[in-house]
């Protein structure tokens, strides 16, 4: 697959870059298309303002813009979803279709019925409640949160208690910060 990469220097530093920086902001048409040939993909509905900002030609501001619209609820489905969103001609965000995905995310089906709990107001009691989270998880919760002061995010929360990759993956639909 990625057979032609090692002939050329500039391409091989480039797959580099792609590869070890998370951050690095593609320049060009070419490097979309050489990102997406090494499986780098931003799924529109659930990025970061950092991975927003990785697309060329988009602000600091677009990228805040559209991850307050997809906190808000907003779903795109397509590239011109996007372009819309940011009052755009489709066509100039066209070249950024082999780098996007657009997966759908039912929030109903994630969340269930159990509602989503602010991990920065919530009771031991309401934590405690929640799917995936015991009483002893609870306290930790809210006396780590007493002593060190609120939760800045999912990771900060993660870091904090020294919980597990596989149950974050579990409670961080729960969860609000």
């Amino acid at each position: 697959m990625n057979q032609w990469l090692p002939w050329n220097p500039r391409l091989n530093k480039l797959k580099a870059k792609l590869l070890n920086d998370p951050y690095y902001r593609l320049q060009s048409g070419e490097e979309i298309q050489i990102a997406a040939q090494l499986g780098i993909r931003i799924d529109a509905n659930q990025a970061t303002v950092d991975d927003w900002l990785r697309l060329p030609g988009l602000s600091i501001h677009q990228a805040r813009s559209l991850v307050e619209l997809s906190r808000s609820g907003v779903k795109f489905y397509c590239v011109e979803d996007v372009a819309a969103a940011l009052g755009m001609p489709a066509p100039r965000l066209e070249p950024l279709k082999p780098i996007l995905n657009f997966s759908y995310y039912d929030h109903e089906s994630l969340v269930s019925s159990t509602a989503v709990v602010n991990v920065n107001t919530a009771s031991v009691e309401e934590l405690a409640q929640l799917p995936f989270i015991d009483i002893s998880l609870a306290e930790a919760v809210v006396q780590n949160r007493l002593q060190s002061g609120g939760y800045r995010d999912l990771a900060d929360f993660q870091r904090r208690l020294t919980i597990p990759g596989e149950a974050i993956a579990q409670l961080m639909y729960f969860l609000r910060f």
